[in-house]
């Protein structure tokens, strides 16, 4: 049995290497920052890397930092690859999001919540639908998101919004307006900031920000975006049109795949917005070595049937 899996997690790791070279390799293909995206703010904490295949924001006591893309969205598939600040980032919150800015209130959230040296990061998502929020939930993640790269990425069509963390669905938000629920359909910008979330982030407030460690760096790549251009103020009605891929029937829903790795994320980790003495409970942090050998495994089936935007 013992020779089983380490052959298994052999193959594993190696299946995920040729995985991690196929992708490099894509990456290079990316969009620069300037294509599409803006500095918004904190302008002296924003550092462009590699002839702008990368960006690093900073923070510390005297300012955060952000950028946005130049235009707004109908629909779309939004992703960023992340590297999170690292060891004490107490208080400290890393953010990837769509926003509307103007009229009723549309969000779709990735919030990264730092941590004390030694506990993990929290990953938080929420919806906005029509100003009306109050649906965070708060998820372990099953690796180190301060230590490499990772994609987040989130599906928005008609019909859902689905977050991913690289391959993996960890929310998915389903269209119920007939039975009166709101759901995001106004024009977004895709915004990132890195900011001081003492406030709230770690442990309800208690813990603050140690600006002795400061400053905190926040990394993102790939700035491609695959969207339907739109206004806040003149929507465009094209957005819906199934001649954008992610608009297609088989985006509808999650795949079988999909949802059994999705089932298994709710199952072992997801909890709805608690506070933070709860969500320190055992049963929400993911850490099994069988659990993440599976999440693997369905990120090679994902890449080797090659789904156009999802895999």
């Amino acid at each position: 049995m013992g020779l089983h899996l380490w052959m298994i997690t052999k193959l594993v790791v190696a299946l995920s290497k040729v995985i991690f070279l196929f992708r490099v390799s894509d990456a290079a293909k990316n969009a620069t920052f300037d294509e599409n995206y803006k500095i918004t703010w904190g302008n002296q904490h924003v550092q462009l890397l590699n002839q702008g295949q990368e960006v690093q924001l900073s923070l510390d006591n005297t300012s955060g930092s952000g950028f946005g893309s130049k235009d707004y969205y109908g629909s779309g598939y939004f992703q960023m690859r992340i590297k999170l600040p690292g060891w004490d980032s107490a208080g400290v919150v890393t953010a990837f999001y769509l926003n509307t800015n103007l009229g009723a209130h549309n969000e779709l959230d990735f919030e990264f919540l730092g941590n004390k040296p030694g506990k993990p990061i929290t990953l938080q998502t929420n919806v906005f639908a029509n100003g009306v929020g109050g649906r965070e939930q708060r998820i372990r993640l099953w690796f180190d998101p301060s230590t490499d790269f990772h994609y987040y990425k989130l599906l928005w069509n008609q019909h859902q919004i689905v977050f991913f963390v690289d391959d993996i669905p960890i929310r998915v938000f389903k269209n119920n307006m007939m039975n009166g629920v709101g759901f995001p359909n106004k024009a977004m910008q895709l915004v990132v900031s890195l900011w001081d979330g003492s406030s709230w982030a770690t442990d309800g407030g208690k813990t603050k920000a140690n600006w002795a460690h400061a400053p905190f760096l926040a990394h993102f790549q790939d700035f491609r975006i695959d969207g339907c251009v739109s206004s806040p103020t003149s929507p465009n009605k094209d957005c819906y049109s199934s001649r954008y891929p992610w608009n297609n029937q088989k985006f509808w829903q999650l795949n079988n795949r999909q949802l059994r790795a999705y089932e298994n994320v709710k199952r072992r980790s997801m909890k709805d917005f608690v506070l933070d003495e709860d969500i320190d409970a055992p049963d929400a942090v993911l850490k099994p070595f069988h659990f993440c050998l599976f999440l693997t495994i369905f990120q090679i089936c994902l890449f080797l049937k090659s789904a156009p935007y999802l895999a």
